[in-house]
């Protein structure tokens, strides 16, 4: 009983809360709620078949072990024109890692592109990736506009109700609902590395909706 109640909530605002023992209080003017998140979470054996999966990445720009993090994340679009976020392996990295480690998602997912912002070293990423895969479906993605701008019609995505969860991701999780429109990296003490390869996937997505449809994904 222990074990299925842990899988059921674990990831869970609730599950880390009454499990975890943290204590997780949602922030004003964030742009995202763990009320939401949790409402809209499923697990593995609920998603549908998918239409297209991207892997985005947002690299840091050093190296150092006082790096920020490099942002991995995978998400897809359904069959039925939802959106389902299925990984995030974000981590300080050094390139040579966070290419492997995105390429290696890339693969295991059976993904049809890996995404990566111009503005912020789009051909060093784009080099770095066929470094380990010269084959890869790679694709530069532009900021045009700022970063609140920029995640503001994803947030309103979560708030229809059309993205979910796949499993919990606690420190992706965290970066959101930290997440307001004032948003400052120097007071807050980091830079939400997750949360723009969150918002990068599932732009793209939401901007080129089709594809071919395929099984689900077990597992790495």
């Amino acid at each position: 009983m222990q074990g299925s109640i842990k899988a059921k909530y674990e990831g869970t605002r609730l599950g880390r809360q009454e499990i975890d023992a943290e204590i997780l209080n949602d922030v004003v003017g964030a742009l995202w709620s763990r009320a939401n998140i949790d409402a809209n979470r499923i697990q593995l054996h609920q998603l549908p078949p998918l239409n297209r999966i991207v892997v985005a990445i947002d690299p840091a720009v050093s190296t150092s072990e006082n790096s920020d993090e490099t942002g991995i994340v995978a998400a897809g679009i359904g069959d039925n024109g939802e959106f389902y976020v299925l990984d995030d392996i974000s981590g300080v990295m050094s390139p040579d890692s966070w290419a492997q480690e995105a390429v290696g998602l890339y693969r295991a997912r059976n993904a049809d592109r890996i995404i990566g912002e111009a503005n912020n070293g789009g051909d060093l990423i784009e080099s770095t990736i066929r470094s380990v895969d010269p084959n890869v479906s790679y694709r530069k993605v532009h900021a045009s506009r700022g970063k609140v701008t920029g995640a503001e019609p994803v947030s309103a995505l979560y708030e229809q109700g059309r993205v979910h969860h796949v499993g919990g991701f606690p420190k992706l999780e965290d970066q959101m609902c930290e997440f307001c429109v004032d948003f400052d990296r120097k007071s807050m003490g980091y830079s939400p590395d997750r949360l723009d390869a969150l918002v990068w996937a599932l732009s793209y997505l939401s901007e080129t909706a089709g594809g071919r449809a395929r099984p689900v994904w077990i597992g790495i």
